[in-house]
């Protein structure tokens, strides 16, 4: 006798579904959607990008009749709302459907629960926190961009054994291996927004576009910490053609003329550098919702002393530089083991020869409190 599949496992399919958007969606979430009728899967669906029809309607329009009477399962809540697309809760009525499973819950005003009491009133079964945590985990960066408003930040570095980003004269290249630096590109195709400071800019003039394999992947808004307009134009990240569009960020001076894709914002001075926070909320209003910091030291300091780090992505590589390189985290560094910033929910797994380390931060880094 065959066993029908649960509904964490169809819950599953969805996820699957959800993860074709990734990166194309912005300022929308990821969701997925798989309707099953007698046991089997008659349609799937996912959200391709913003102002198409979202997964529940992709899923419903493939099925067509077959919908009526059947589950749907979907990784989001259902929307209750006219936007550029009509409610999913409406649409799911309309079809026929008879039971809904989600996974995570909207923290969207203009959504949280509305759409799942329009369901129950029609009578149309509702399960919630099928594979919650799953789908939580999917879309975090937006949910981070719609409750807290502004963009989801991940912290990303490659170091050595002894926590070094580059030898003392600057060279970094490579640090880790062919495996790893593969990943860091998805992880561009993925975000929003990819940040270095005017150090790295001009130490390593990188591209910050996502190449992927046999084909180019979707370029991120550089992002470039210039806080008094020093980095020469001749840099890539200047040129149209290298990778995205680029956001110079600057405090004090007279920019230049700017070539077609780059653009020069002020912003409130912290210390004489860009405050973080003024930057996070133009980016957040620009619908950037998830962020990537490359780099370097002192900027990964930054963003860890603010608390404004969500997701450290650590690339750990089976070298060792020794004496005097350079380390990803700049100073002043803290004064007692006691205050060193900690990871929760860490994860470690092998990307190659390298070790990838993630974990989320548990507050901020403590600046030194002036004891020995």
């Amino acid at each position: 006798m065959n066993r029908r599949p649960s509904a964490a496992e169809r819950m599953a399919l969805a996820l699957r579904e959800a993860r074709r958007g990734l990166g194309r969606t912005s300022p929308n979430p990821a969701v997925g959607a798989v309707l099953v009728k007698g046991g089997k899967v008659v349609a799937r669906g996912h959200h391709a990008r913003a102002g198409s029809p979202h997964a529940e309607v992709v899923a419903l329009r493939r099925a067509g009749a077959r919908a009526r009477g059947a589950d749907l399962y979907t990784t989001l809540e259902p929307c209750d709302h006219w936007g550029r697309t009509p409610p999913c809760s409406v649409a799911i009525i309309e079809a026929g459907v008879r039971r809904v499973f989600v996974g995570s819950s909207d923290p969207n005003p203009l959504v949280n629960g509305r759409g799942l009491r329009r369901l129950r009133r029609a009578g149309v079964g509702v399960v919630t926190g099928v594979l919650r945590a799953e789908c939580d985990r999917l879309n975090e960066a937006w949910f981070r961009f719609i409750v807290s408003g502004r963009p989801h930040v991940t912290l990303k570095a490659a170091v050595t054994l002894d926590g070094k980003i580059a030898t003392r004269t600057g060279d970094s290249r490579w640090v880790t291996g062919t495996a790893a630096r593969a990943l860091v590109h998805r992880l561009r195709d993925r975000a929003d927004a990819v940040l270095v400071g005017a150090g790295t800019a001009l130490a390593d003039d990188p591209r910050l576009s996502a190449r992927l394999p046999g084909r180019a992947g979707r370029n991120p808004l550089r992002v470039v910490l210039d806080s008094r307009l020093g980095l020469p134009r001749t840099l890539r990240l200047f040129r149209r053609g290298s990778g995205g569009d680029t956001l110079v960020a600057y405090v004090t001076g007279r920019p230049p003329g700017a070539p077609r894709g780059v653009e020069y914002v002020r912003f409130r001075g912290r210390a004489g550098k860009v405050d973080l926070g003024d930057l996070l909320r133009e980016l957040a209003r620009r619908n950037v919702t998830s962020l990537l910091v490359e780099g370097g030291g002192e900027v990964h300091r930054a963003f860890l002393a603010a608390g404004l780090v969500d997701r450290v992505l650590l690339f750990v590589a089976p070298k060792v530089v020794g004496g005097d390189g350079i380390p990803w985290v700049g100073t002043p560094g803290v004064l007692r083991m006691a205050d060193a910033l900690a990871l929760e929910d860490v994860d470690v797994r092998r990307v190659g020869g390298d070790i990838l380390v993630s974990g989320r931060p548990a507050g901020s880094l403590a600046s030194p409190r002036g004891r020995g």
